[in-house]
């Protein structure tokens, strides 16, 4: 996820915030400061970063369970409406996907446990109704949040944990790719509901949660969609084989020559001996014209050492190398060096509606 940076690593898993997390922290520090100074600026900065320590908890639940399934994890991301694990897949078995919805839920419920004894210890009440009033003790407050937490994540409403155990119990009647279409409806009009909330109140923040919330559950729909579509595919059977090259002494003159010639929108840079030295793209082309003008080569302009992909690589490998790549096209290389193919996401695209038009 772009404007993401990775603040430490956790058996495997990189732990990442997003700049707007960041930017509520600051928000909260700065609105808190102009309202009551400086000690309760810091205790509240402090509440929310011990607040999203237990987010950070409830969704190393998730991973915890995922790595008992064999599923990786390569990061999970802080964001204001909480965190996001990146599971490398969902696994095919509905049972799998249940324990690894609930997992993050049970890891909050055992937080809120330990803090209900510290409470009962110390003889307070358990859930105050103010959770930010200045005269609540910090681990009834951090209570409350939890519990919040908890019942908000057991809705059934894609893609929030209740919704992703709605899906897996779905999914043993009617399959994935259904299940999931029937949840993400189910989390796109509660994410309506709540949106509308949000106006009425009015309340940003709710607004915000509600804008997440229906833009993931449609992204979820269509990655499974997709990855469905695409079991059983390899490189060889998506790349663009009638392609051109460039060689990497050429001129940009004659880049654009071949790129108003045909269809062709990226070209793999080519030695003389034919070995790959980079890809050319159509953004590289007008960068490199505006810097450097038409004499300038395209060694000048190319992405060199641009990632290549094997013609055996399973379809959603590809397209996860594609994808954190950031550019439109990969070269595909075979194991003796040799360019046989261009991995495109518009030619991929194009696949997968045939393949779903076919039934």
């Amino acid at each position: 996820m772009r404007w993401s940076y990775t603040i430490g690593r956790i058996a495997g898993t990189e732990v990442k915030v997003h700049v707007t997390f960041l930017l509520l922290l600051a928000w909260i520090a700065y609105t808190t400061y102009q309202r009551a100074g400086g000690t309760e600026a810091v205790s509240y900065t402090l509440f929310f970063v011990c607040f999203f320590f237990c987010v950070l908890l409830h969704e190393f639940g998730h991973i915890w369970m995922a790595r008992r399934f064999g599923v990786r994890t390569p990061d999970v991301i802080l964001l204001p409406i909480g965190g996001v694990a990146r599971l490398e897949r969902i696994p095919e078995e509905p049972r799998q996907e249940l324990l690894i919805a609930l997992a993050g839920p049970v890891v909050t419920l055992a937080i809120i446990l330990a803090l209900a004894g510290v409470m009962a210890l110390a003889g307070r009440a358990m859930v105050p109704r103010d959770l930010l009033a200045p005269e609540i003790p910090f681990a009834a407050r951090l209570l409350g949040a939890n519990v919040l937490v908890l019942g908000f994540n057991l809705i059934p409403a894609f893609p929030l944990d209740g919704g992703r155990v709605l899906r897996a119990l779905l999914a043993r009647k009617l399959g994935l790719v259904r299940a999931t279409r029937i949840a993400g409806a189910i989390g796109q009009l509660f994410a309506v509901a709540l949106g509308i909330l949000g106006v009425a109140i009015p309340d940003p923040f709710w607004m915000l949660i509600a804008f997440f919330i229906f833009l993931g559950a449609g992204a979820e729909a269509a990655a499974v969609t997709t990855r469905v579509a695409g079991r059983g595919l390899q490189v060889a059977q998506m790349m663009v084989t009638d392609f051109r090259t460039i060689p990497v002494h050429a001129t940009l003159a004659q880049a654009v020559d071949l790129l108003l010639a045909g269809e062709q929108r990226e070209f793999p840079v080519v030695d003389n001996l034919g070995r790959t030295e980079g890809i050319l793209t159509r953004d590289n082309l007008i960068r490199g014209l505006s810097r450097g003008g038409p004499t300038s080569t395209v060694a000048e302009a190319m992405t060199p050492s641009a990632p290549t992909v094997a013609p055996t690589l399973a379809f959603q490998e590809a397209l996860d190398r594609l994808r954190a790549s950031g550019l439109p096209a990969l070269p595909v290389v075979d194991a003796g060096g040799a360019l046989v193919g261009l991995l495109t996401m518009d030619n991929i695209t194009d696949l997968l509606l045939v393949r779903q038009a076919q039934g």
